[in-house]
């Protein structure tokens, strides 16, 4: 019996301790599914590592400032300001921007999982393959807003 409450207050302590890390901006959250990067992980909503602050954010913990990437997103809700975050995210996407200037479109690094504001991070392989895989999975119409 004693075994049994060991177990017991385990799980409720890890569950206690995952309360906190659960905790992810309401963006970050829509941005992660309609992207499609919680598919990989059952447990994406407890994980920093599915798609970092720095996706949008300048600093590891997030907050000002933003990184490029992020500034499209912010230059895309003046430009639409009736649009929800699901909008902007595919409007900037299908722009074909980059906004990093590394010579790779924000809508192929995020196919390829690497982040869209920051220069040092590219994906490894060419872009014209990138691209047609990219075009095989669907292209920008992918990352299409869900209809709730």
């Amino acid at each position: 019996m004693a075994g049994v409450l060991k177990c017991r207050a385990a799980w409720m302590l890890a569950l206690l301790s995952l309360g906190g890390v659960s905790a992810m901006p309401a963006f970050r959250l829509t941005a992660i599914q309609q992207l499609g990067y919680d598919k990989l992980d059952p447990l994406w909503q407890y994980s920093g590592k599915v798609m970092s602050c720095t996706f949008c954010h300048v600093n590891k913990k997030g907050g000002a400032p933003w990184n490029t990437f992020g500034q499209a997103l912010q230059q895309g809700f003046v430009t639409n300001p009736k649009s929800n975050f699901s909008q902007v995210l595919y409007s900037v996407l299908k722009a074909n921007g980059d906004a990093d200037g590394d010579g790779y479109p924000d809508a192929i690094e995020v196919f390829a999982r690497t982040l869209p504001g920051d220069a040092a991070s590219h994906p490894d392989k060419p872009l014209s393959e990138l691209e047609q895989a990219f075009q095989a999975a669907g292209g920008v119409d992918q990352y299409t807003p869900k209809v709730k």
